[in-house]
C-alpha cells in the first residue's frame, strides 16, 4: 500500500476516536444552549466521530508525511557546511536561552512562565539564521584562528590561494562555471556583497544588451552555487570610505592576501601596479590555445572577408583568428593553408597564413 494512503487511514481512525470522546462533552454543551435538543449523546458522538474521521483522512498526510518529505528534500539539497552551521547555531542559541531562562522565570506571572519558552524559540531561530547566513565568515575566522586544514606551504604564504575574490566581469563572462567543473581553480570563490549588487544593477539596466549580460551572470552564479566541486561564499565584507567596486576589490585583495579573478583589462593593470595577483580568464584561454609554428599546414574554413584587399578570415576550434592571404575568393570553402606568421596581441593570438597552392 502507498504510505500516503496508510497515513490517511491512520488519521481517519485516530481522529475518529478523538471525535467519539468529544461527543459527550459536546452534547452537554448543546443542551445548555438548546433545551429542545433532539439528539442524544450517542448520536452526537457518532456524528463528531464521522466528521473528525473525514477531517483526519484529508489532513493526515499534511501533518505527518508531507513535512518529513520536505525535510528530506531540504537535507539532500543543502550542503554539509550549511547543515553544520545551522546545528552549531541551534546549539549556541539553546545555550543562550538556557542561561536566560532562570532570570526570565523570576519575572511576574504570567511572564515568568511564558518568556522562558519564548526565549528558547527566539534564540534557537536566531542562532540558526545567523550561522547559516554567515557560515562562510565564521569558517574563515575559525581557519584563521586554528590554522587547521591548511598545508604547510599555504601557511608559509599566508593562505593566499584558498580564497579567490571574484569580479563582476568574470561572472558575466560565464566561462568560470566551465573552469570550475574541471577543477583547475582550487580554493573558495569569495564574492563580496557589493559585487553581487553591481551584478544586480547590470541585470536591471534599461539597456537590453546590458540587461541580458547581467541576467546571464545571475544564471552563472546560480550554477556555481549548485556545483559542489568549488565552494562559493557570498560575504558581506566591505571597505569603508571607497565607492568604486574595482578599488574595493584591490583593497580587499591586499588585506586578505588573495588573488582577484577578473576579465577587466583596466582592473588587471591597476591591480598589478599595486602588487595584487590577478587571475585573468582571457590569459588562461590564450595559454591553452593550439600552438602553431610558421610552415605548418592546416585546414580552415574561410567565412568572411578580411580588412585588407583579397584577405579572408577563418577561425580555429578554440576561437583563434586565422587571416588567409588571397582567401577572399574562397569564402564559405574549406581550404588547406600554410602558416606564415603567428602574432600574439593583448586581444589574443592571430595567425596569418596563405593557401597551399599559392
Amino acid at each position: 500500500m502507498n504510505i500516503e494512503l496508510i497515513s490517511r487511514i491512520v488519521g481517519l481512525i485516530l481522529f475518529g476516536i478523538i471525535g467519539a470522546f468529544l461527543g459527550s462533552p459536546l452534547n452537554t454543551l448543546i443542551d445548555q444552549f438548546w433545551t429542545a435538543n433532539p439528539l442524544t449523546a450517542p448520536v452526537v458522538s457518532i456524528i463528531t466521530s464521522l466528521l473528525s474521521g473525514i477531517l483526519g483522512f484529508f489532513i493526515a498526510p499534511w501533518i505527518s508525511i508531507k513535512p518529513l518529505q520536505t525535510l528530506r528534500k531540504l537535507f539532500k539539497t543543502t550542503s554539509a557546511q550549511t547543515l553544520i552551521g545551522g546545528l552549531t547555531g541551534l546549539i549556541i542559541g539553546l545555550i543562550t536561552a538556557a542561561l536566560l531562562a532562570y532570570p526570565l522565570s523570576l519575572m511576574p506571572q504570567p511572564f515568568g512562565s511564558i518568556l522562558p519558552f519564548v526565549g528558547v524559540l527566539l534564540f534557537g531561530y536566531l542562532g540558526i539564521a545567523l550561522f547559516v547566513m554567515r557560515q562562510g565568515d565564521f569558517l574563515n575566522i575559525l581557519r584563521s584562528i586554528s590554522g587547521k586544514g591548511l598545508s604547510r606551504s599555504s601557511r608559509a604564504q599566508g593562505d593566499p590561494e584558498h580564497r579567490i575574490l571574484v569580479d563582476t566581469s568574470a561572472i558575466i563572462d560565464g566561462r568560470i562555471a566551465d573552469i570550475a567543473k574541471t577543477g583547475f581553480v582550487p580554493g573558495t570563490l569569495l564574492i563580496p556583497r557589493f559585487v553581487l549588487n553591481e551584478l544586480q544593477y547590470v541585470s536591471d539596466s534599461a539597456d537590453n544588451l546590458r540587461r541580458q549580460r547581467g541576467r546571464r551572470g545571475m544564471e552563472v552564479l546560480s550554477e556555481l552555487q549548485k556545483d559542489k566541486s568549488m565552494p562559493v561564499t557570498i560575504s558581506d565584507i566591505d571597505v569603508e570610505g571607497i565607492r568604486e567596486v574595482d578599488e574595493k576589490l584591490i583593497v580587499l585583495a591586499r588585506q586578505l592576501s588573495c588573488p582577484i579573478l577578473t576579465n577587466d583589462f583596466n582592473l588587471n593593470r591597476i591591480a598589478e601596479l599595486q602588487g595584487v595577483k590577478i587571475l585573468n580568464i582571457n590569459d588562461l584561454a590564450n595559454a591553452v590555445k593550439v600552438i602553431l609554428l610558421p610552415g605548418e599546414t592546416l585546414a580552415i574554413k574561410v567565412i568572411q572577408e578580411g580588412k585588407e584587399f583579397s584577405q579572408g578570415v577563418g577561425y580555429l576550434d578554440d576561437g583563434t583568428m586565422v587571416v588567409v592571404q588571397n582567401g577572399q575568393k574562397n569564402i564559405n570553402k574549406t581550404i588547406k593553408v600554410t602558416v606564415t606568421k603567428v602574432l600574439q596581441t593583448a586581444a589574443g593570438r592571430m595567425v596569418f597564413a596563405k593557401p597551399v597552392k599559392d
